[in-house]
């Protein structure tokens, strides 16, 4: 790796760090603010009553998979119970000065006791589709070795309880809490995890396969590469660019090394890779902007969905890194065989959009909301998703991702009112129909999140749910984006 790519990889990683301290945060409560009141006008405020229900007429195909998501360590709690062994995020949450307030996922939500109570508010929302994490430390304490039984049990039963209410269940293998006995070895930075999560995968596809449809390997790799070993405001907090793409190819590694292993068992669950994918727009006309953005897209989506599609590396990124790099160095033959093995679908999650200037850096173009990086571009859905069905052929897609934090207050009455998150999910559900009447093949959408909880480096400052966790009583209380999204789902159309 060249210096000059070193800096303007590091340089690109401290202007996204900006999003993690205080003035940053206190700006995007105030463009928040800004959003839900841009278009409140008459027409507006009746739609987006939710005695009102559904208004637009955008009626989706029959079946469609409306959904939501949670991931275990934002959610479960409970981290020193029925075996379950430390990870990375215990660590990097208990170290003074990691996640804002010193907040920590030890009880969160409190998912792991109160998950019948969830389900039942699952089931009265109407969903079709609850895509959740398995805990890896939950099922091997150590990343290795046979698994926890009570562990397996714990998912069992809430992959019972989805059916039992009508909710099918989709499994994510690996949400970022890797366990710290491999990060101790090396983490993502050795190869030898990869195989190692292929094992963890194995063991969970026969105890749970017969309850389990459809399976995500990885979420979002490209977030731990960029903000657990670029930025370092993720576990396990590194900023070493070298060592981020060789991490980047290790969980690409792992992510083909379980989807060999799912087919080995023989199952039929369907199973897939997990990308937050961003489109890349040049700041402005100029080639050497639209050069920038290339490359800039480069490592923000074709390093992933090249690799798994394509079965080949950006040749820009691999030359921008340069052959000495760890990342070149560790590629090996067969490597990239085994992480383009045949999927069945791909989840896509969206947040924003980047605006890329010619130097390489970025530039606001959107407002933002309360996460100061995310701008606010209900088109990018569309672009992203078409974008994928254009350049990598029909392959199914699902988006298991989409959402805002909203500065949400439970009032005297007992309610939540997130307007401004039902303007975000009705906007995006319009480029998501679009997109669905353009040819893209799209088979459910999951809203980011079910619930509030342990946003990562947030802590608990930030509120992204549909439903309102009082976390002193975890007291549940549906906001109004809740009701709406019920009544969407109802009547399968916006």
């Amino acid at each position: 790796m060249s210096l000059l790519t070193r800096r303007r990889l590091l340089r690109r990683a401290a202007l996204s760090a900006t999003a993690a301290t205080p003035a940053a945060a206190a700006l995007g409560a105030v463009t928040t603010t800004a959003l839900a009141g841009c278009d409140d006008t008459a027409e507006t405020r009746d739609r987006t009553d939710p005695a009102e229900g559904p208004a637009g007429g955008l009626r989706f195909p029959t079946g469609f998979g409306w959904g939501a998501a949670t991931s275990a360590y934002q959610i479960e709690g409970a981290t020193k119970e029925d075996g379950r062994g430390e990870s990375i995020w215990d660590t990097f949450s208990r170290t003074p000065g990691r996640t804002r307030n010193g907040d920590t996922g030890d009880v969160a939500a409190d998912h792991y006791h109160r998950y019948a109570e969830d389900l039942d508010l699952m089931r009265d929302l109407g969903l079709r589709s609850y895509r959740f994490s398995i805990s890896w430390p939950r099922i091997q304490a150590d990343g290795t070795g046979a698994p926890n039984q009570r562990g397996l049990d714990f998912y069992r039963r809430l992959a019972d309880g989805l059916h039992e209410r009508g909710i099918s269940p989709m499994a994510t293998l690996f949400h970022w809490d890797l366990p710290q006995a491999l990060q101790d070895i090396g983490g993502w930075e050795s190869r030898d995890v990869a195989h190692r999560f292929a094992d963890y995968a194995d063991a969970v596809f026969r105890a749970l396969g017969d309850r389990i449809p459809v399976w995500l390997t990885i979420n979002e790799p490209k977030t731990v590469v960029q903000n657990g070993y670029l930025e370092g405001h993720h576990a396990p907090g590194r900023q070493d660019p070298d060592a981020a793409y060789l991490v980047a190819h290790h969980l690409q590694l792992a992510h083909g090394l379980a989807v060999r292993a799912l087919r080995a068992t023989g199952g039929t669950g369907r199973i897939g890779p997990a990308f937050n994918l961003h489109p890349c727009y040049p700041a402005d006309d100029t080639p050497a902007a639209a050069e920038a953005a290339r490359l800039y897209d480069g490592y923000e989506n074709r390093l992933y969905l090249d690799s798994a599609l394509k079965g080949s590396y950006p040749a820009d990124v691999l030359a921008d890194l340069g052959p000495g790099s760890r990342m070149a160095r560790g590629i090996r033959d067969g490597d990239l065989e085994l992480i383009s093995a045949p999927v069945d679908l791909v989840a896509v999650q969206y947040y924003t959009p980047i605006y890329v200037t010619a130097d390489g850096g970025t530039t606001r173009r959107w407002p933002t909301s309360e996460a100061q990086w995310q701008q606010i571009y209900p088109d990018g859905m569309y672009d992203i998703l078409t974008r994928v069905t254009r350049d990598y052929g029909p392959v199914p897609l699902t988006i298991t991702e989409n959402g805002l934090p909203t500065p949400d207050v439970l009032a005297d009455d007992g309610t939540v009112d997130d307007a401004g998150r039902v303007s975000f999910l009705r906007e995006h559900l319009a480029a998501v129909h679009r997109a669905i009447s353009d040819g893209v093949p799209l088979e459910s959408y999951h809203v980011w999140s079910l619930l509030d909880n342990f946003e990562w480096a947030e802590g608990y400052d930030q509120r992204w749910g549909l439903i309102y966790v009082d976390y002193p009583t975890q007291r549940r209380v549906p906001k109004r984006s809740a009701h709406w999204y019920r009544q969407v789902i109802a009547a399968n159309a916006l």
